[in-house]
């Protein structure tokens, strides 16, 4: 092995490098932790496509004499797939998948997603077992690795449980194959065989005591009462024996039908009590959480009432109960519930909504438990203990009062019905003092579960969290054949060193310890919930990794490129890393800083969808301004950034027609937008051809052409945004007209506004603030009447709702932002009303939800109000079109900007009839479809005033 200093350098580059190595300083940062509390600077990452790969990068880590560290989906908490030598990203690439029905088994790669070999499965009308919270971007391999369980461990078991065979490459470059009955390697199973013949005694009493005892190697799986099974007691152990390249899973077929079966208790306590009694045939999970979960997730944005459906408690208990129809399982939820202890506090849920709605709340406890009620932090480290299920009540009230002697708290979550507890504590590690408390409590906490029979982990693995407690529950001989057995598979200890066998201290290079650098420099946003402090901002990112997941909108740009530099975790851990300053320098100015947020859409679905609302748009506006402060920009930035200035200067010199008829000139058209630094593939956005919104709304009212509101008529202040007023002034007319159908009296302010949006994307804050001054100065008169804003563009609107983060001590931002509301939202108020002056439509369409408008608000209204046209919406659900405002104009994202629209949003669209509508409120939506495909999109607006009887 090489000393520790030479890992602070890349290693030297040839051609007998690897392929898919990457040594450049922003991938390094991205991989510096996972979703534990370590931090390591890794010397290189690879990527490998295949087996050969895999051998090749093992073989030239150790012709340099770095250590190896196998990385799936990088949502271990343990800080067991972190390392300072070489890191071996196996998610990228290695992902095939077979399924043999017949034999009810899969052969993996260990980079597929527990999801992706579930609906793979599941087309042969089977599933796999195991299935951890993280199960949307958690890979095969890394399961295994951990030995994962998941909610279902009741039922069907740990990962090794699920195992037949694996195929991994040893610390020399050699594959062997791993089964029950020996592995290919001649040496290596005599050497086992050995192991287990001198030590079988020890290993019974030791090892495999009760289900979730996860901890240290499975040597009780070489025992001849499991069939000598190596493969089962490789699961486990963490990337520190070899590098799996190849897995042979068993599935299971999943019952017929399920309900879910939620029991309310006092306290955490009673809910694990009961939770041994309740293990029994057909209950599938029996997890459990405490009140502080949900009070923790109501602080979220778009979350308020999380929960609300849960039977009054204190704690909760999730059943799920398997039936041969729907019929039998609510039968058999109800006689679990009346078994149970929760008396009244029971609600048996078939409703598939719902039901996913309470499994999404346990599913992001890891992230939603990292930021209390209070706003406060917490973290793992002591996340993952397990105890015989009998013991478990018992053990939580040591536990808490372990906690209160110390002046702790955390947030209980887990398997109860298997003994398993996850908790944040709200851990000091910022501070040497702190640490000093994080390790007295570590060291207390494992002698607790110790004594109470248990493991230090239950499914995590033991990693950098806990190895070094492996001593507290494990005799000096135990330890001795752990170090025995991984010396069979790797002698030089090459194989992510520092865990299980000859461990890294528990508080050694803690990553938000001391050293992360805070308050570098007055940020310009508020950021009010993190005290206006920009680490303790990006801090929030605690690693879960749900910005890895193929579903949902978060994150776009990593579900176009899969690379993990591009997730909101990875920027967040490269801004992290510039403000440590250690690896990336320069601070503002730094570059591999830049690159790292250069593919950001600035969807914001993050600040929603992430568990805990890490908000990368607003990062990146702020990172952006602090880094061109004083410095020529690029042009994309002037020409984009001041759309809302050029766009009014064509407008009101009434130019746009001519404009637009010359663009039509490809030649000529492509020159403007080189010369705009703008990406010479899109084409030009088309202005006004004649009045601009706001100049039609005041000609008419001049001519005397607007109607009269009735006595008593709400007053609605339009907001004319830059796109409704300049580019797209139709969609304006539209609501204008609709509204007033409505009986709205509709006024739009005076002079001009802008919310400030193109400005704040490229990070031109100061020119932000000043817009949006400009605009709270002339919406002065109506915020102070009570007037509702009404918002066209989604971007604009969520916009305006985030004044208050930018001018915190204006009087008007807070106002502004309890003012403002959607065209759908004011419309739907109407649907079933007297006062519906719409007829219907009766047409399908595709719909493509904003990104801003899905992060920040809702679709519901828009939904309610296209049911009651008789329109059939099929909606988009695959994130951001892609263009995101000035993102899919700028030179370098034209491939991922179309990459993200091929997703769902572009094949919906041509598979749309002649006559279906397509439709986007969005301006980018709308420009993407117009620009992607053959279609045009509508605006809300547009459709309803289309209707207007």
């Amino acid at each position: 092995m090489t000393s520790q200093s030479t890992f602070d350098a890349p290693p030297r580059t040839g051609r007998t490098e690897p392929p898919g190595l990457r040594t450049d300083a922003a991938t390094r940062a991205a991989y510096t932790s996972d979703a534990s509390i370590y931090r390591r600077w890794p010397a290189a990452i690879v990527e490998p496509r295949d087996a050969t790969e895999v051998r090749e990068a093992v073989r030239w880590a150790r012709s340099r004499g770095l250590a190896l560290t196998s990385r799936g989906g990088g949502t271990s908490v343990a800080g067991n797939s972190i390392g300072e030598g070489l890191v071996l990203d196996t998610s990228r690439h290695l992902t095939s998948v077979r399924i043999d029905p017949a034999a009810r088994t899969a052969v993996v790669g260990p980079g597929v997603v527990c999801d992706s070999l579930r609906v793979a499965a599941a087309d042969h009308g089977l599933t796999y077992g195991p299935d951890p919270s993280t199960h949307s971007r958690c890979t095969i391999g890394g399961m295994v690795a951990n030995n994962a369980c998941g909610s279902h461990s009741v039922a069907w078991g740990t990962s090794a449980e699920n195992l037949v065979a694996l195929r991994l490459v040893l610390a020399d470059g050699r594959e062997i194959t791993a089964r029950r009955g020996g592995c290919s390697d001649p040496r290596i199973e005599a050497d086992l065989r050995a192991l287990v013949a001198e030590n079988e005694e020890l290993i019974r009493t030791e090892l495999g005591r009760f289900p979730r005892q996860v901890s240290g190697y499975g040597l009780h799986y070489l025992l001849p009462e499991h069939g000598f099974d190596v493969a089962r007691a490789l699961a486990g152990t963490e990337g520190t024996c070899g590098v799996f390249s190849e897995l042979t899973v068993t599935l299971v077929e999943p019952p017929a039908a399920t309900a879910l079966v939620v029991l309310g208790y006092d306290d955490v306590f009673a809910a694990a009590a009961d939770g041994a009694r309740l293990r029994r045939e057909g209950v599938q999970t029996i997890e459990g959480m405490g009140s502080d979960l949900i009070a923790a997730l109501r602080t979220r944005p778009g979350s308020e009432n999380a929960g609300s459906t849960l039977p009054a408690g204190g704690a909760w208990l999730y059943c799920e109960v398997a039936g041969t129809d729907l019929e039998d399982a609510v039968r058999a939820g109800r006689e679990l519930a009346e078994v149970s202890r929760a008396g009244d506090g029971a609600v048996v849920v078939t409703d598939p909504e719902e039901t996913r709605a309470l499994w999404r709340i346990r599913e992001a406890a890891a992230g939603i438990a990292t930021r209390r009620a209070d706003g406060g932090e917490a973290w793992p480290g002591w996340e993952d203990s397990a105890v015989p299920v009998d013991h478990l009540a018992d053990y939580l009230r040591d536990l808490y009062a372990l906690m209160d002697r110390m002046g702790l708290a955390g947030i209980p979550f887990g398997h109860f019905g298997e003994g398993c507890i996850h908790v944040r504590i709200d851990f000091d590690l910022g501070t040497d003092a702190g640490i000093a408390v994080y390790r007295e409590f570590i060291t207390a906490a494992a002698e607790l579960v110790a004594r109470h029979g248990g493991s230090v982990s239950g499914e995590h693995g033991d990693g950098r969290a806990r190895s070094e407690m492996l001593a507290r529950m494990y005799s000096p001989e135990m330890l001795a054949l752990f170090a025995r057995f991984k010396a069979i598979f790797d002698p030089e200890n090459v194989l992510n060193p520092g865990v299980l066998v000859d461990p890294e201290p528990i508080d050694d290079r803690l990553r938000p310890g001391p050293g992360l650098r805070t308050n570098v420099t007055i940020p310009v946003h508020a950021l009010a919930r993190d005290g206006g402090d920009f680490a303790s901002a990006v801090n929030r990112c605690v690693g879960v990794g749900a910005c890895r997941s193929d579903t949902g909108a978060m994150c776009p740009s990593f579900q176009a490129t899969g690379d993990e530099v591009h997730t909101t975790r990875g920027r967040a851990r490269v801004l992290a890393e510039m403000l440590r300053g250690e690896h990336l320098r320069g601070g503002w100015r730094n570059t591999d800083t830049l690159e790292a947020l250069d593919l950001c859409l600035s969807c914001k679905a993050c600040a929603t969808e992430c568990p805990v609302n890490v908000d990368m748009a607003t990062y990146k506006a702020e990172f952006l301004h602090h880094h061109w402060t004083g410095r020529l920009r690029p042009l994309a930035h002037y020409s984009m950034g001041w759309l809302p200035v050029a766009a009014a200067l064509v407008t009101k010199l009434g130019v746009g027609s001519i404009i637009n008829r010359a663009m039509r000139f490809r030649p000529l058209e492509v020159a403007t937008l080189r010369l705009a630094g703008v990406e010479p593939r899109r084409e030009m956005v088309t202005f006004a051809d004649e009045l601009s919104l706001a100049a039609w709304f005041s000609t008419r009212a001049r001519r005397g052409e607007a109607p009269t509101p009735a006595p008593g008529a709400e007053t609605l202040v339009l907001w004319p945004d830059t796109f409704s007023n300049h580019l797209s002034p139709q969609v304006g007319v539209a609501a204008v007209e609709v509204l007033e159908a409505l009986g709205y009296h509709v006024v739009m302010p005076s002079g001009p506004v802008c919310c400030g949006l193109t400005w704040h994307s490229t990070g031109q804050l100061d020119m932000t603030k000043r817009a949006l001054s400009r605009s709270l100065a002339a919406l002065g008169p109506h915020l102070e009447a009570g007037h509702r804003i009404v918002g066209l563009e989604p971007s604009c609107t969520v916009m305006l709702t985030e004044a208050p983060e930018l001018l915190p001590e204006h009087p008007h931002a807070g106002r502004l932002h309890d003012l403002v509301t959607t065209f759908a939202t004011v419309v739907a108020d109407h649907v079933e009303s007297s006062t519906w002056p719409f007829g219907t439509v009766e047409a399908s369409a595709v719909a493509q939800v904003h990104c801003h408008q899905k992060a920040k608000g809702s679709y519901d209204p828009d939904s309610r109000v296209l049911a009651e046209l008789g329109i059939d919406v099929d909606v988009v659900g695959g994130g951001c079109c892609g263009l995101a405002g000035n993102f899919g104009f700028e030179p370098g994202h034209h491939e991922v900007s179309t990459a993200c629209a091929e997703r769902e949003l572009f094949p919906k669209v041509r598979e749309a009839g002649e006559d279906d509508l397509v439709l986007a409120d969005g301006f980018s939506c709308r420009t993407q479809v117009d620009q992607g495909t053959d279609r045009s999109a509508l605006h809300l607006a547009e459709v309803l005033r289309r209707a207007l009887r």
